[in-house]
């Protein structure tokens, strides 16, 4: 869109409403120049929508593999461990504990998380940053093959950050050039899924409808060159949290209304539904109003997946987004007993919500390696208990404020 169109979002799908209005207009002139009376429903898809239904699913070679590597993942009682920051952000991090921002610190960092024993029994995928997927653990061994040995699956990140989308702040995700070529490398260096985040900011005025629909766009675009290379696409359409006292049903207004326009755009691009992962935010108020009860946090997420999210979707892998690591816990529990018969897996893909503690346990030291491993299985082990919805307590970090991050803009920091 151009300047004037930035400035007023809307217009930008009026625009788009009017151009269909008009071809619809021009298909039945000429169906009544041909003779007939009526438009017909079949013919009018054909004339608007060219190839036929499923017919780019049916050409995806690698679809059963997908299939059963996103159910594998899915599978109740396991979860995603989200190690991907860029290398800007996990400078960022590992500075809080006086440590350098260095390629070998920062394997070090991903060898402790990868190599924590036991954490394959409650850790089904591993998200990695493309530095990492490349990486070789201490003892020359590639991380794939260590992340395989454990019975977690390799995945990568594959969008290359957020630009700025118009003047209110709002941001749009980038990394579609070259897309399907980087998927194909990613997939022969033994990744086997992968992740792209978009991001809508809720406020009492935001998002705006053309902030969601780029990045709904953006989601379905990638989800559908991921599977053509073999890749499970990890779909992450966040409401993210925020300042503000926006109240809990205005965010589960905006959730709703962004996931359904992400599965619109995903059904139009043929995205296998049965081969993706959902990655979309807990329904949680403007940070002024609080730290909500579980209960009430998981009537609104549930009311909002229900809504949106199709039966053939294999698991919904919630993000911390900021929460604490109890918080995290304690929510998933609620959500798995708002909705004990979901036709989903309701788990996890939690980065700060396991690493958090786990990266202060360790301080960069060599003599605190164990302990740090400890405590990222512990925190494993509770978050995999609450998605089975048998989560009691005691928790290995009670307590703890929130764990929140800005969003960054400017690319993948490479």
């Amino acid at each position: 869109p151009g300047p004037a169109l930035a400035q007023h979002p809307s217009r930008t799908m009026a625009g788009l409403r009017i151009a269909a209005g008009l071809a619809l207009l021009a298909c039945t002139s000429a169906f009544r120049a041909a003779g007939r009376s009526a438009v017909r429903p079949s013919a009018l898809r054909m004339a608007l929508i060219p190839g036929q239904p499923y017919g780019t699913q049916k050409s995806l070679e690698k679809l059963d593999e997908m299939i059963k590597t996103a159910n594998t993942i899915a599978k109740t009682g396991r979860g995603i461990a989200a190690t991907d920051e860029s290398n800007a952000t996990t400078g960022k991090r590992l500075a809080t504990i006086g440590v350098e921002n260095t390629e070998e610190n920062r394997r070090d960092w991903r060898e402790l998380l990868y190599t924590a024993p036991g954490l394959g029994e409650y850790v089904s995928g591993a998200i990695m940053f493309e530095e990492t997927l490349y990486q070789r653990a201490r003892n020359g061994k590639q991380f794939v093959d260590l992340l395989n040995e454990a019975g977690i699956i390799p995945g990568i990140k594959v969008d290359t950050g957020m630009q700025p989308l118009n003047p209110f702040g709002e941001t749009a995700t980038q990394g579609l050039d070259m897309l399907g070529a980087r998927c194909e490398k990613y997939y022969e260096q033994g990744a086997r899924f992968c992740k792209w985040r978009a991001v809508v900011q809720c406020t009492h005025d935001l998002p705006s409808e053309q902030a969601m629909v780029e990045n709904a766009h953006g989601l379905a675009r990638y989800a559908a060159i991921a599977q053509s290379a073999g890749l499970v696409p990890i779909v992450e359409p966040e409401t993210t949290l925020g300042p503000g006292d926006h109240s809990i049903e205005r965010v589960a207004e905006v959730s709703e209304k962004f996931n359904s326009l992400v599965f619109r755009f995903l059904n139009e691009y043929d995205v296998v539904l049965e081969a993706i992962l959902l990655k979309p935010n807990m329904v949680l108020p403007g940070l002024d109003l609080g730290v909500p009860p579980p209960e009430e946090v998981a009537k609104y997420t549930v009311q909002v997946m229900k809504r949106t999210v199709p039966a053939a979707v294999p698991g919904i892998h919630f993000l911390s987004g900021g929460m604490s690591e109890e918080e995290s816990t304690l929510n998933l529990q609620a959500l798995n007993d708002e909705y004990p018969t979901a036709p989903w897996s309701l788990t996890f893909s939690y980065g700060r919500a396991l690493q958090s503690t786990t990266l202060k346990t360790w301080a960069g030291k060599e003599e605190n390696w164990d302990a740090a491993q400890d405590i990222m299985v512990q925190l494993a082990k509770v978050h995999a208990q609450a998605c089975r919805g048998e989560y009691t307590g005691p928790h290995p970090v009670p307590g703890g404020g929130r764990i929140l991050q800005p969003i960054r803009l400017g690319g993948a920091g490479k």
